[in-house]
């Protein structure tokens, strides 16, 4: 505890370097993974083929891509660029198949009639598809984020600074209470950057919350599906008249 409060400066520094790192590779996993989901839902072809590339990107092992791509980009492999590159390209390769997914649910039925009511094509996916889809696109972004916040550790063993270094320098120390603030930190960072995409997707897509209550069924005796979300009694249902009885 002594070492932690005697380095509160250099928490916070570390902390808000991860968050540079981690916060622009998540932002462009999901633009990038916006088209090529789209790509991989349109054509039965390009599916397998994109999410075969993808899963076998993801199953690169990250130090050694991280070696590999200043080779490729041109960047140095220290640079913070490098490991913003490394973790878009793992991001991307969760969220493709995400999207996928998420537009191959919308229903059909729903596709034809926006295109019935004078719909274009890309007016369809940006107003009717990707809202309809959004729930499981921010479950999608949300397992990106933490594991994008884990993955940028690693970049402290080419020298990245993060929250990594925290890591690598309590093992080199032998510094135990700095390898924990270290995993206290990454868990923290993590669940509050959950928690904020959480807060965004309602924010955002208002009308889930009207619908998980819709599914919620009936409580105290009253219904809530009706159209204006204002609770109904339940109705007593008719039986069907018995027969008379002629003597």
């Amino acid at each position: 505890m002594t070492w932690i409060w005697s380095n509160l400066d250099l928490l916070g520094e570390l902390t808000l370097i991860h968050l540079s790192l981690c916060l622009p590779a998540i932002v462009l996993s999901f633009l990038i993974a916006i088209p090529l989901g789209w790509l991989a839902n349109r054509y039965r072809l390009s599916r397998g083929l994109l999410l075969t590339i993808c899963g076998l990107l993801y199953a690169i092992p990250s130090f050694p891509l991280l070696v590999t791509l200043p080779v490729i980009v041109g960047v140095e492999v220290r640079s913070p660029a490098n490991l913003v590159i490394a973790l878009t390209i793992y991001g991307v390769a969760l969220m493709v198949r995400v999207v996928a997914d998420g537009l191959a649910a919308v229903d059909a039925d729903v596709r034809q009639s926006a295109v019935a009511v004078g719909f274009s094509a890309w007016t369809a996916f940006w107003k009717v598809e990707l809202p309809l889809a959004g729930p499981v696109l921010v479950a999608g972004i949300r397992v990106v984020t933490v594991s994008t916040v884990s993955l940028a550790t690693v970049g402290a063993l080419i020298g990245i600074q993060s929250l990594g270094s925290l890591f690598t320098d309590g093992f080199q120390r032998g510094i135990d209470a700095e390898i924990v603030a270290g995993i206290v930190l990454t868990v923290g960072v993590a669940l509050v950057l959950d928690a904020l995409v959480v807060v965004l997707g309602r924010t955002l897509m208002p009308w889930t919350r009207h619908q998980k209550s819709n599914r919620n069924g009936t409580s105290n005796g009253y219904t809530t599906g009706s159209p204006n979300g204002s609770p109904q009694p339940d109705q007593p249902t008719k039986s069907d008249p018995e027969p008379a009885v002629t003597s």
